[in-house]
């Protein structure tokens, strides 16, 4: 009765202690990976502008650049430059590395509305808040600079 009340207890306590470190690792995680206020105010200023691809659900796949296009812009502008493409920056990873970003939602020319979504969808999945909730307002500031911009204009 003893042996198996203490092997009880000891399966109970490294049930406990996986659950503790996994929650840690989780919370470790999502404190590493923050919003790129950089790229957020960057995005913003491209909608502002009319850079902006109101593509729709799912083709980020075909719209996202390609790991040789991403290199051919680093290699041209810099990883500086690389970032402002990002919502997200994962502090784990040096400055100078493709890993140290996150959550890309553009083509290096344009804001495209797919990869807001994306981002946006990947950042619920994961519970990064901050990331979410910035995806969601560039998707809606796009979505009114759009509905502006085909509104009739008010006769004289």
């Amino acid at each position: 009765m003893i042996k198996a009340l203490t092997t009880g207890i000891a399966i109970a306590a490294l049930i406990c202690y996986t659950a503790v470190s996994l929650f840690a690792e989780d919370r470790a995680q999502a404190h590493a990976l923050k919003l790129n206020r950089t790229a957020f105010q960057h995005a913003q200023e491209l909608i502002s502008a009319g850079r902006f691809i109101p593509d729709g659900k799912g083709a980020w796949s075909e719209h996202r650049p390609s790991a040789d296009e991403e290199n051919t812009f680093i290699r041209l502008n810099g990883f500086a430059e690389y970032a402002k493409w990002h919502l997200g920056i994962d502090e784990r990873y040096p400055e100078n590395t493709k890993r140290r970003y996150k959550f890309p939602y553009g083509d290096f020319k344009d804001v495209h509305r797919c990869g807001l979504l994306a981002a946006r969808s990947r950042a619920i999945q994961y519970r990064y808040y901050d990331i979410e909730d910035a995806a969601g307002r560039l998707i809606e500031m796009s979505s009114r600079k759009r509905e502006q911009a085909a509104a009739p204009l008010p006769n004289p």
